[in-house]
């Protein structure tokens, strides 16, 4: 989503970085360029006075014109403005009570339903609570079926909701069904609208007092732009909206309405919706979007993903394996299977300082899942044998496993050589002590 915003923000803030010193005329163009590309981003024109004024009287201050490394300076400071401006900090979810209630409210097409899925994982993951849904769309025949669908393959209790019933009555009756399964928190999927209206409203009121939750979570779609920002506004005039989650934030939107939302409502985004997967959800964190913007990486949430997926018994295992040169094909493919589960190399590489305009200049490549996906597909082909021994890769053997993975001869003469210096090298680096202390296991890439 803030694709388009970060390309533009540094080739701004580019212009200024390299510079040791820099001057009241290099700081009035510089804002002036960011104004232009925060106004291109969607983002509401008052919100973008307000962070061009505080970042030029920042940035004009005596402690940064003509200093050394000034330029660094200013980028610091954009920082800390597209920080404050989308939060300051995360905000924690409420999950206590008993159960603890939390009501996704929203418009039709918003990812509502799926949210709802999402949330109950996350709250499952993070809390160690048992989640429990509660389909409360009765309009929407299908947004039962698919909150019951979601559940089912998730392993996560759902309450049995018919289109028959009335909101209220199954509200009324998940309390008693809440306590007999042992729900720590419930999650109620209400019904949504192609637009606010009293009808909507009037039935939400109603919920809440029927059952009153700790939350009351408005799902936004992220790519509506500034018509996100007056649904919450709607909304949380009339319900007192305790958060956001931002849906679609993968999609190809300007991303306005994530830097303008929390400031123009005072309503804080608690989670960001990044794909369609039941897993991909986030916590917000609003400096760490703000580092992701700017392309200074986001370490902490690679760390976070990594210790998601990786055992830390494998990590040591694979690292002795890497040190005695043993490493092998069916090794890699575990690697491979691990950083899918963490976003995949692209999504690994986002979130690595400077990677993001590094990827920008590999653009006339193969992208790195692609070659990912055909190296996967290369060592499926193979025997196990094959996998544990890849010296006993003959010309007809490496034909097969063309023939099998749909690749060329020569693409498997290619991965099996980079294999071999990736082995070699990593060997020799774990010889020298790195990677002793567990964690994924650096290993470069053959592609």
């Amino acid at each position: 989503m803030f694709e388009n915003l970060s390309d533009k923000l540094l080739g701004t803030l580019k212009k200024i970085k390299g510079q040791s010193k820099i001057t009241e005329e290099n700081i009035q163009q510089a804002v002036k360029e960011i104004r232009l590309n925060l106004l291109e981003a969607d983002v509401n024109f008052k919100v973008v006075k307000e962070f061009i004024t505080n970042v030029k009287e920042k940035a004009l201050g005596a402690e940064v014109l003509n200093k050394i490394g000034a330029g660094e300076q200013f980028v610091k400071i954009v920082h800390e403005e597209l920080v404050s401006v989308l939060g300051g900090e995360a905000t924690e979810l409420i999950v206590r009570g008993t159960p603890g209630v939390i009501f996704l409210v929203g418009l039709q097409g918003t990812g509502k339903t799926t949210s709802a899925a999402k949330l109950a994982l996350h709250i499952r993951k993070k809390y160690s609570k048992r989640p429990g849904l509660i389909p409360a769309d009765i309009y929407r025949p299908a947004a039962i079926d698919q909150l019951t669908t979601l559940a089912n393959t998730n392993q996560i209790p759902v309450f049995p909701s018919n289109v028959s019933q009335k909101p209220e009555e199954i509200l009324e009756q998940a309390k008693a069904w809440a306590k007999e399964n042992m729900i720590d928190v419930v999650i109620v999927d209400t019904a949504g609208r192609l637009q606010i209206d009293d009808e909507l409203m009037g039935e939400l009121e109603r919920l809440k007092k029927i059952w009153e939750p700790k939350e009351t979570l408005l799902v936004a779609d992220a790519m509506l732009g500034q018509q996100s920002v007056n649904v919450a506004k709607g909304f949380h005039d009339l319900l007192g909206l305790t958060g956001l989650i931002l849906t679609k934030v993968d999609g190809d939107a300007r991303g306005g309405a994530a830097l303008s939302i929390r400031k123009t409502t005072g309503i804080p985004i608690k989670f960001l919706g990044v794909g369609e997967k039941v897993s991909a959800l986030e916590v917000f964190h609003p400096d760490r979007l703000a580092s992701r913007i700017l392309d200074m990486g986001d370490v902490l949430s690679l760390v976070e993903k990594a210790q998601e997926v990786i055992n830390e018994k494998d990590a040591r295992d694979a690292a002795k394996k890497m040190a005695k040169n043993k490493f092998s094909m069916d090794d890699f493919l575990k690697q491979i299977q691990m950083m899918k589960k963490m976003g995949g190399m692209e999504g690994i590489m986002k979130m690595i300082p400077g990677a993001g305009q590094m990827m920008k200049k590999m653009k006339n490549m193969s992208p790195p899942d692609d070659e990912i996906k055909k190296i996967e597909a290369i060592i499926r082909s193979m025997t196990l044998k094959e996998r544990s021994n890849h010296k006993i890769l003959n010309g007809s053997r490496r034909i097969r496993i063309a023939n099998g993975s749909g690749t060329q001869v020569s693409d498997v003469n290619k991965f099996v050589k980079q294999f071999e210096e990736s082995q070699k090298m990593m060997s020799k680096m774990m010889k020298m002590g790195m990677g002793k202390g567990g964690g994924m296991p650096g290993m470069k890439m053959p592609f």
